[in-house]
């Protein structure tokens, strides 16, 4: 394993991630670099190729528990997803499952899927949704981490949904579609994707936590987020949830809800205001820790 050059987790790339949520020196990567497994369709395009098609997947140990983890690469086509990348996110947890692994930790940063690829990529991110919800099936949970540069977007945005659980840094960012997606479909006097400060307003690891999409923010820190993820596998091993058609219709009416209570507003300021939250304009200036005791304080009964 190549020696960690920085304790951020924005700043890291795949492997310097695993390496540092990992127990040290305990991750095995399933298919090496020296494997060479890379996509069949980039090259027919005269397109750049990678020797792990962008994504890293194995088995390790967090805190001494069994775990298998995928990390993608935002730094190979801002780890978007092909036939060969998806294949190996498949295969992963097909893997964790038949070998009962105590949990499964996704590291995403992906704009969603390769265009490259097309169809390919589209059928792979169908197959990795299903692959997720087949392991929590199966009774092992699968966490999510997101802090890369590119976020976590398009369908690996849903992918990450399917998860038990999602931690995200402020500097993350979680969506369907992308801010430049959303300005050339719809305009600019919809979505200004120039405005940085609406954007992370928008799909930051803030927001997304005020509502309930993730369920923990951290520090851009992989220390804080390997401690996060090992305190959220403990907390399923404690209180284990089963994926039932009851849950699945309770998120339904969840996502009814908000729109209801929600749909009306022009800036996410609006929302954090009608959640209850104190003063939210002071929340994108706060650091993760000041910011979770702030919600906690303001939190309303019965808000999402």
């Amino acid at each position: 394993m190549m020696a960690v050059k920085t304790s951020s987790y924005l700043e890291a790339n795949a492997r310097e991630r695993i390496a540092l949520v990992f127990d040290a020196g305990s991750f095995e990567e399933f298919l090496p670099p020296s494997k060479r497994i890379v996509s069949p369709h980039l090259g027919q395009l005269d397109a750049p190729v990678s020797f792990d098609d962008g994504v890293v997947v194995g088995r390790g140990s967090l805190n001494g528990a069994k775990m298998f983890a995928a990390a993608q690469e935002g730094g190979f086509m801002g780890g978007a997803v092909g036939e060969v990348h998806g294949a190996k996110l498949v295969g992963l947890l097909k893997r964790a499952v038949l070998e009962q692994a105590e949990g499964v930790i996704l590291l995403l940063e992906t704009g969603g899927v390769r265009l490259h690829e097309a169809n390919a990529g589209l059928i792979a991110v169908s197959e990795v949704m299903r692959a997720v919800l087949d392991t929590r099936a199966a009774g092992i949970p699968v966490i999510v981490l997101v802090g890369g540069s590119n976020g976590c977007f398009g369908g690996m945005g849903i992918v990450a949904r399917c998860a038990n659980a999602i931690i995200m840094s402020e500097e993350g960012r979680l969506a369907m579609s992308g801010p430049e997606v959303i300005e050339t479909a719809n305009g600019v006097e919809e979505f200004d994707s120039r405005d940085r400060a609406l954007v992370w307003r928008t799909t930051g690891g803030k927001h997304r936590y005020l509502l309930g999409d993730c369920q923990g923010i951290v520090a851009d820190d992989t220390e804080a987020f390997r401690a996060a993820a090992s305190q959220t596998l403990q907390a399923f091993k404690n209180h284990p949830t089963a994926l039932t058609l009851q849950a699945l219709e309770a998120e339904q009416a969840m996502l009814e809800q908000r729109i209801a209570r929600f749909g009306d507003a022009a800036d996410p300021q609006e929302i954090w205001e009608r959640l209850g939250v104190a003063q939210p304009q002071q929340i994108p200036m706060l650091e993760a820790g000041p910011f979770v005791a702030l919600v906690e304080a303001h939190r309303v009964k019965g808000t999402p």
